[in-house]
C-alpha cells in the first residue's frame, strides 16, 4: 500500500484531457486522485482510496472527496463522451478495430442497498447471489481496448410490485384515502415499468451514441445471442457498417425450401456431408493463427432476412461441438468472420481488467448518477494505464515479455512514480527537521 502524495505524471497528463468536464480544479484534484487510487490501492472504494491520500497542507474531509467524486454536478455523459473523443485517434488508421457489445456481473453479496444490485441467480458462478448487472461497449484493435461506456441496468421490480398490488386489491374503496394511496401504487408501477430497460436495449442506446459523435468510422460489430435483436442489427446495417454475432443452436434457418433447426442442418453436414467443411487459418486478435472447418453459405433467417451463416468446428474429425455464427455481411469469407469475432474476447478481458485492476466491482454507492460517475471513471483509468510511457525493463520478471510492454509494466511504471513523490516528500520533511514519527503519521496516520 503506497501512500497518495501528489497525482502521478503518468495520470496527470493524461486527465488533463478531461479538465473541461469539472468546475473547480479542487475538484478535479479529488477525481484525479481517485482515479490514481483506483489504479494503485488495493482497496478500490471510495474509503480505502481515501486513507492512503496525503496532503502537503491540511487533509480534506472524506466527505469532501465524496462530494467532488460522485455529487459536485459534473456529467459522467460528458466524461464519457470525452473519453471516447480521447482515445478516438488510438483506433483511427491503426488497422481492424471492431466494437464488441457484452455485460458482466459486479458482485456485491455484502451490499444490498448499493444501486442496481439485486439477488438473483448467477449462471456464471451457478449460485444465487447479489450482483448489478453492467452493459458495456468496447472497442479494440491489436494493441488496445478500451471502454467506451459502462452502464449498470436498473433491476425489474415489476414482478413483484404485481404480486404485490395483486395480493392487496379490494373490490371497493369507501374511503377517498385509501383510493388516492391504491392510485400513487399503480402510478408507481406504471413508471418502473416504463424505466425499466433490457440489457438489449441498453445496448442499442450505447450503439446509438457511438455511431452519432461518429468517432469510429471504420469499427464493425461483434455480439454474442444475448445481445442480437432485430432493431440493433438493423441500426448497424443502416449505418453502412456490418456485425458479426454467435446464433443460439435452436435457431431455425431455411434449408431447401423447409424451416429447420440449424444444429439439425450441422448434424446432417457433418455426418452426410463432411466434405463441406474446409480447413481455414485464422489470424487472432492475439496474433495467435488458429485451423477451423468451417461450412458457410448465404441463406434466409424469420424476421432477419438473407445472412451468411458459418458453421464452425476446432477439430478435423468434427467431433467437437459446432458454434454458429451469424452475419449480415454477405461478401465476406468465413475466415474474416472469424477473425472479427476474435475481437469480440476483448470485452472479457475489459472486464477481467477493470475488476482485477481498476475498480469496476468495487463501486460501493447508492445512487444511480454515482455509480455511472465510478464505472465510467474505471473505464478512463483502463485506457491510462494502457497509455503509460514504460522504457526498456530492467526487471527480471518482465523479460518474457520480449520488449513489449505489458500492463504489469504499466503499472508499475505509475506506482513507481507514486513511491518517487512520497521519497520526495518525506525527504523535504527531514530537511525540515521532522523526527520519523512525523513523517510516518504524515504518511500513515495511526
Amino acid at each position: 500500500m503506497l501512500p497518495i502524495t501528489e497525482v502521478p505524471e503518468s495520470i496527470a497528463s493524461g486527465m488533463s484531457n478531461y479538465r473541461n468536464v469539472f468546475c473547480k480544479n479542487e475538484g478535479f484534484q479529488h477525481v484525479s486522485r481517485y482515479v490514481t487510487g483506483l489504479i494503485i490501492s488495493p482497496n478500490k472504494t471510495l474509503q480505502g482510496i481515501y486513507d492512503i491520500q496525503v496532503w502537503k497542507d491540511k487533509k480534506p474531509s472524506r466527505r469532501a472527496m465524496h462530494q467532488s467524486v460522485f455529487e459536485s454536478g459534473w456529467d459522467s455523459d460528458t466524461l464519457i463522451e470525452q473519453h471516447r473523443k480521447v482515445i478516438s485517434s488510438s483506433h483511427r488508421g491503426k488497422g481492424k478495430e471492431i466494437i464488441s457489445l457484452d455485460w458482466t456481473y459486479s458482485h456485491h453479496d455484502r451490499g444490498p442497498e448499493i444501486y442496481g444490485v439485486s439477488k438473483e441467480y448467477d449462471y456464471v458462478e451457478k449460485r444465487t447471489s447479489r450482483f448489478q448487472t453492467i452493459v458495456t461497449a468496447v472497442i479494440s484493435n491489436d494493441n488496445l481496448i478500451d471502454g467506451l461506456d459502462a452502464v449498470v441496468q436498473s433491476p425489474d421490480v415489476c414482478e413483484s410490485e404485481m404480486e404485490y398490488l395483486n395480493m392487496t386489491a379490494r373490490d371497493s374503496y369507501d374511503q377517498m384515502s385509501a383510493l388516492q394511496e391504491r392510485l400513487l401504487e399503480l402510478l408507481h408501477y406504471r413508471k418502473h415499468k416504463l424505466d425499466y430497460k433490457k440489457r438489449t436495449e441498453i445496448a442499442l442506446e450505447m450503439v446509438k451514441q457511438i455511431e452519432q459523435e461518429g468517432l469510429f468510422p471504420s469499427a464493425n460489430y461483434a455480439f454474442d445471442n444475448g445481445v442480437l435483436t432485430l432493431d440493433l442489427t438493423r441500426f448497424i446495417e443502416n449505418q453502412g457498417k456490418h456485425w458479426v454475432s454467435e446464433i443460439e443452436f435452436s435457431r431455425h434457418i431455411n434449408w431447401s425450401g423447409e424451416w429447420q433447426r440449424v444444429d439439425t442442418v450441422s448434424e446432417m453436414l457433418r455426418t452426410e456431408h463432411s466434405e463441406s467443411f474446409r480447413q481455414i487459418k485464422v489470424l487472432c486478435r492475439n496474433g495467435e493463427q488458429r485451423d477451423y472447418w468451417v461450412f458457410s453459405k448465404v441463406l434466409r433467417l424469420k424476421r432477419y432476412g438473407r445472412k451468411r451463416l458459418a458453421i464452425v468446428f476446432e477439430t478435423e474429425d468434427l467431433s467437437d461441438t459446432p458454434r454458429y455464427y451469424l452475419t449480415d455481411a454477405l461478401h465476406w469469407e468465413s475466415g474474416r468472420i472469424l477473425e472479427t469475432w476474435s475481437y469480440r474476447w476483448s470485452s472479457e478481458i475489459f472486464h477481467e481488467f477493470g475488476k482485477q485492476l481498476t475498480g469496476l466491482e468495487s463501486a460501493q454507492v447508492r445512487e444511480e448518477e454515482s455509480v455511472k460517475c465510478h464505472f465510467r471513471l474505471s473505464c478512463v483509468a483502463q485506457s491510462l494505464i494502457q497509455r503509460a510511457s514504460v522504457g526498456k525493463s530492467k526487471c527480471e520478471k518482465f523479460e518474457f515479455s520480449k520488449g513489449k510492454a505489458t500492463i504489469g509494466q504499466r503499472c508499475r511504471k505509475i506506482a513507481r512514480e507514486v513511491l518517487h513523490s512520497m521519497l520526495e516528500l518525506s525527504k523535504r520533511l527531514f530537511m525540515e527537521g521532522k523526527s520519523t514519527d512525523e513523517v510516518l503519521d504524515m504518511l500513515m496516520p495511526a
